[in-house]
């Protein structure tokens, strides 16, 4: 088991992204230790020319990577050192630059002589792939989009490289090269079958040069010629190979491209051609009936071709995390196959230690979306996910154990296929779903248990539970009174859930003033309960508490650690369950939160303000109580991503942003074109009221989880197909079906 940061420092124009910066592993050496911790032997690790070197070469600032390397060799993992990544070197050269080659040597001299006891290198990450995206698509510096560009581009990388491990070898002849370069493989229509065959050529074409296959009669020869390579500059490679002591294949669930000409069945930014032909160039998975070829055969197709020791280099699927164990666990399983079957593979590497940033644009605009990694560090300090633990059993015994790994993957299912001409309807999916069940439990897996079942929040987990492909059985009130000892203890026993999602409870704040031992028994009694029955059998638990547990003088967004002081019956009663639950199930998950809306529930105060807009009718509501409103969809999603991370303890999650109800209405409004002016404030409390605070926002001193209100919002209002719905140009249309992409 090897390891990877991720580590681009790629160059926009004139801006740089620093993959390493972002993250937080650029001032954090503690990571290190973290990593050693998950058992790996081995791991990617960036001495950047760009940041190490960015001016000459004489002035190169050496301390970051002084200290990383040699605790690393303090901790017994073997650095394979990375010198470029999606980059295209520093200010003063680029990938069309005819010295590139040199320079780079020079940089990759210079680390040798420094740190001669390194015995691994990657001069240059993926070098077809950022030639594509830099020179061939225009992404990425230099910009260009032409096949001079692009082979220029991608001569001087591999050029680079094998002058690279001259350099290196100079000063340790026993220097291996790992050249890394993704796994892709192309399909397409009978009709554009040779743009499938000639780029299906073209993803070896990194290994070929570095191992002097390219020559008159090779595949690639004629179309570098026609490139206007000169015919001796390819020469130059056969003259002088450098085959890669390993060959590092980095694959992922968009490596596996379909071509396709049928343009209609496709939204028009997805457009593109050849020159000769238009077509859209897809996610084969999005697309084949049948699935992708997989890990196993791709892996399989790149020994019987090379003949090369293999790692897989990057594992990384940014999804949600149960898909994130599957996709692990799959390659890992067509490794290790292949393995026992007598293919030389060397390693497997989770990739995302840390997490990625805006990769859904391709590293070009920085909108801060992040996808948590082996850990999350959107925190403090980098949070284990069950990737860890994960990644520390494969390491230990090669057999996972986490009950989620039960759940489907999304690429195996019909609902993945997004660009049918006849696409699955949703209740066809549930029904195939709900056809290798019994009883709406999955036979072969342990579900998670869902209280409350018809409640706004209940309804939620169900719906996303079954999206997900996560198994799952819901109960209501009438099915299972939480408060109920011999209940629970007869449900739990009888479904045998590894996990209980509590969504029951007491919601009407202002009866509960009148209405106290009932709420007391639902909020507090029951919750209570399902802790001393779910700890007794190793269950996990998730149950529910309320920014109403603060009183609101701190005058600022409440963080878990704040004492709480409730105001009213309701928050009294949340408070009083929040201790009585940790205390019975110390490893119980207990999540604030607060002013739910979501696109599934019409009764809502956001859903109930629009519609009123749009009737003309006024919108009573308040300035005086500051909140933070809560997506459900993004809510549950992290609740259940930190359920199957084992997380414990307090967190409070909401969308980012604090303000008043009426403030809420407002910006809905605006955001769906409505006219705000019929929002009213009331002046004087209720007779009956329960009292609130006038401050209760929250935020999080353990990791801030949920995008922005305003992002949040955008996506509730395209999932509401209701007449308040705001007009949307045809360009505004196009740029959400990019994004949604």
């Amino acid at each position: 088991m090897w390891g990877g940061i991720e580590c681009t420092v790629n160059r926009v124009e004139n801006t740089y992204f620093d993959q390493i910066e972002r993250s937080g592993h650029s001032h954090r050496p503690t990571d290190l230790d973290l990593f050693a911790g998950l058992g790996i032997t081995a791991i990617r690790y960036p001495i950047l020319w760009e940041r190490t070197a960015p001016g000459d070469l004489d002035r190169a600032d050496w301390s970051w990577a002084d200290s990383r390397l040699t605790r690393l060799r303090e901790l017994g993992i073997k650095p394979i050192v990375g010198l470029l990544h999606h980059g295209s070197g520093p200010r003063h050269t680029s990938l069309i630059d005819p010295d590139f080659p040199e320079k780079l040597a020079a940089y990759a001299g210079a680390v040798a002589r420094r740190y001669p006891w390194v015995e691994s290198y990657t001069p240059v990450n993926e070098p077809l792939t950022t030639a594509r995206f830099s020179c061939l698509y225009g992404h990425w510096y230099p910009h260009r989009s032409d096949d001079h560009s692009f082979a220029r581009a991608m001569l001087n990388q591999v050029k680079g490289t094998a002058l690279a491990m001259r350099a290196i070898r100079e000063v340790n002849p026993h220097a291996q090269l790992v050249q890394t370069e993704d796994l892709g493989k192309v399909y397409s229509t009978s009709r554009l079958a040779y743009q499938a065959d000639f780029e299906n050529e073209r993803r070896w074409l990194t290994f070929d040069l570095l191992r002097g296959r390219v020559v008159p009669g090779h595949q690639m020869w004629d179309y570098l010629l026609y490139a206007r390579i000169h015919p001796e500059e390819l020469e130059w490679f056969a003259q002088n190979p450098c085959p890669p002591d390993i060959m590092g294949v980095n694959y992922y669930l968009t490596s596996e491209r379909f071509l396709d000409h049928r343009l209609e069945n496709y939204p028009p930014h997805m457009h593109g051609g050849n020159g000769r032909d238009e077509y859209v160039d897809v996610e084969a998975v999005r697309v084949l009936p049948g699935g992708i070829e997989g890990a196993g055969t791709l892996l399989r197709e790149a020994w019987e071709r090379n003949g090369l020791p293999i790692a897989i280099t990057e594992v990384h699927n940014g999804c949600t995390r149960e898909q994130q164990l599957l996709w692990l666990v799959e390659v890992w399983n067509a490794a290790t196959s292949l393995k026992r079957e007598g293919v030389d593979i060397r390693a497997v590497t989770p990739w995302a230690l840390l997490g990625t940033y805006d990769w859904h644009t391709l590293v070009t605009r920085n909108e801060g979306v992040y996808e948590p990694g082996v850990y999350d560090v959107r925190g403090d300090q980098p949070r284990p996910t069950a990737l860890a633990q994960l990644v520390r059993e494969l390491a230990q015994r090669g057999e996972p154990s986490h009950p989620a790994l039960h759940s489907e993957s999304w690429w195996h299912h019909p609902s993945r296929l997004s660009y049918e001409a006849q696409p699955m309807k949703w209740e066809s999916i549930r029904a195939s779903r709900k056809s290798r069940s019994k009883g709406g439990i999955n036979m072969e897996s342990r579900p998670i248990l869902i209280t409350g079942a018809a409640g706004t929040l209940g309804t939620a987990f169900a719906r996303i539970c079954e999206h997900r492909g996560l198994s799952h059985f819901s109960m209501k009130r009438n099915d299972l009174d939480i408060a109920n000892s011999s209940q629970v203890v007869e449900i739990l026993d009888k479904l045998k859930p590894w996990a209980v999602v509590n969504a029951a409870g007491y919601v009407r704040v202002d009866d509960a003033e009148c209405d106290i031992e009932r709420c007391y028994r639902e909020n507090t009694h029951g919750p209570a309960t399902l802790a001393e029955a779910c700890a007794s059998r190793d269950v996990k638990l998730l149950t529910f508490s309320s920014d109403l547990v603060f009183d609101g003088s701190k005058g600022a967004p409440y963080v878990e650690s704040d004492p709480t002081c409730p105001l009213n019956i309701y928050g009294h009663s949340k408070a009083e369950a929040e201790k009585l639950v940790l205390a019975a199930h110390p490893h119980a998950l207990v999540v604030r939160t607060s002013a739910f809306f979501g696109p599934w529930d019409a009764y809502n105060f956001i859903t109930l303000a629009l519609q009123a807009l749009a009737e003309n009718r006024p919108v009573i509501t308040t300035e005086g109580e500051i909140v933070s409103p809560t997506y459900v969809p993004d809510l549950v999603n992290a609740c259940l991503d930190l359920l199957i991370d084992s997380e414990k303890g307090l967190w409070h999650l909401a969308n980012q942003g604090a303000l008043s109800w009426a403030g809420l209405a407002r910006l809905a409004a605006d955001m769906a074109g409505l006219n705000a002016d019929g929002v009213e404030c009331e002046t004087i409390q209720f007779a009956g009221r329960a009292k609130r605070p006038t401050f209760s926002a929250l935020t999080s001193e353990r990791g801030i989880l949920l995008p922005t209100l305003e992002n949040a919002l955008s996506r509730y209002l395209r999932e509401c197909a209701v007449p308040w719905r705001k007009p949307i140009s045809a360009q505004a249309k196009e740029e959400l079906e990019m994004a949604a992409s």
